[in-house]
């Protein structure tokens, strides 16, 4: 299976249509189907790792803000609590949480909806350790990827470019530094150089306006850690909306 980073902007793609959920669905329809999937969210940040360990994971409206219908949606993809204990081994020595609170938020079901409408592939979400620092984020992914041998789709779910304060939407303009750091991070994911992208706050000035907190930025560190020998790596969806980046990067 291939590596999926995904931008998934506003949960709003879940229910309109536009370029970029057009994408989604058009990338879906293109993968061989997975066994399972792992998912990277922004969403679940939180102090050390925990992995989604039930059977029947929740649907999470993780916003506020936004048209009832949007609450509305509901991702009943089924857990696979196999795999989540098999987590607990794959990214030791790292200690892992089986959690059976959380299930999939937005991050994950608002692309996955898209991906794969029918909800019917096991999901795990994979929870970011905002205490750890960005190299050990690429050092998990690198342990992840002995998955991809086995059917497991990772899709990595976050924005390369997030800052909400400058704005988003139809009528967001379009900035030069976000311009330039999306480049930049396509450059090295194209070249692989993973460690490059871990050490992102040494890319400029840039850096610091793309990515204010590193919530968003994370889950590309996963994708990119997954990376094997050989694989071609493409941008299934690009563009920019405002302060966000709307790129996804597949591996394989």
């Amino acid at each position: 299976m291939p590596a999926l980073f995904i931008g998934h902007g506003s949960p709003m793609n879940a229910l309109v249509t536009n370029k970029w959920t057009e994408d989604w669905k058009a990338l879906g329809e293109s993968l061989p189907r997975p066994r399972a999937i792992v998912a990277i969210s922004a969403h679940w940040y939180t102090d050390g790792t925990g992995v989604t360990a039930v059977s029947t994971p929740r649907t999470i409206h993780d916003f506020g803000g936004f048209p009832r219908a949007l609450f509305e949606v509901q991702y009943p993809a089924p857990g696979d609590p196999e795999l989540a204990s098999d987590l607990t081994e794959i990214l030791a020595p790292t200690p892992v949480l089986l959690d059976s609170y959380w299930g999939l938020d937005h991050g994950t079901w608002s692309v996955l909806v898209r991906m794969f409408p029918k909800a019917d592939i096991p999901v795990v979400q994979l929870s970011i350790d905002g205490t750890a620092p960005p190299e050990t984020h690429r050092a998990l992914g690198e342990r992840l990827a002995s998955l991809r041998d086995k059917g497991v789709l990772l899709v990595g779910s976050g924005n390369v470019v997030h800052n909400l304060r400058a704005g988003f939407g139809e009528q967001a303009p379009e900035y030069d530094w976000a311009k330039r750091f999306d480049e930049k991070v396509r450059e090295l994911a194209v070249s692989g150089d993973a460690e490059q992208l871990a050490s992102y706050e040494r890319l400029g000035p840039d850096a610091a306006l793309c990515v204010p907190t590193p919530d968003h930025y994370y889950p590309l560190l996963y994708t990119v850690g997954a990376r094997r020998e050989g694989d071609e790596v493409t941008f299934p969806t690009e563009g920019l909306n405002g302060g966000v980046s709307m790129l996804a990067v597949k591996l394989g």
